[in-house]
């Protein structure tokens, strides 16, 4: 498994539980139509991330700090795993470590959130 789908995973892990689904009556039905695949809502990232963060005291700068994002998901926040990250999402910004590629890398693991299916504020994507 990727970094990325590492953090994915801790956000989806982390929203609120859906309401339970109802459950089945007894009395056979014969459907009308084929059923529709049921659509899962978007993930408010922001929401799931400010809440775990004030659950844990304040987790940083994580909105455009790639290693307060990944230090608030309890991830290894290490130059290593940050180039592999990188490299995952195809982030050539800058040398490894340096403020130009943290940036990009954020903005970049923002927008992958977003194209997940993450509702993302359009101020962290671009």
């Amino acid at each position: 498994m990727g970094i990325f789908s590492s953090i994915w995973n801790k956000i989806t892990g982390h929203k609120t539980a859906p309401a339970p689904a109802p459950t089945p009556s007894a009395a056979p039905t014969t459907p009308t139509a084929a059923p529709a695949p049921s659509a899962l809502p978007p993930v408010d990232v922001e929401a799931v991330l400010s809440e775990l963060a004030a659950s844990k005291g304040g987790g940083g700068n994580w909105r455009t700090s790639i290693v307060d994002l990944l230090k608030l998901l309890d991830l290894d926040s290490s130059l290593t795993a940050r180039k592999e990250l990188a490299e995952e999402l195809n982030v050539h910004a800058g040398e490894h470590g340096s403020a130009e590629q943290n940036i990009a890398l954020s903005k970049a693991v923002w927008k992958k959130l977003a194209e997940n299916g993450g509702q993302v504020p359009a101020s962290l994507r671009d």
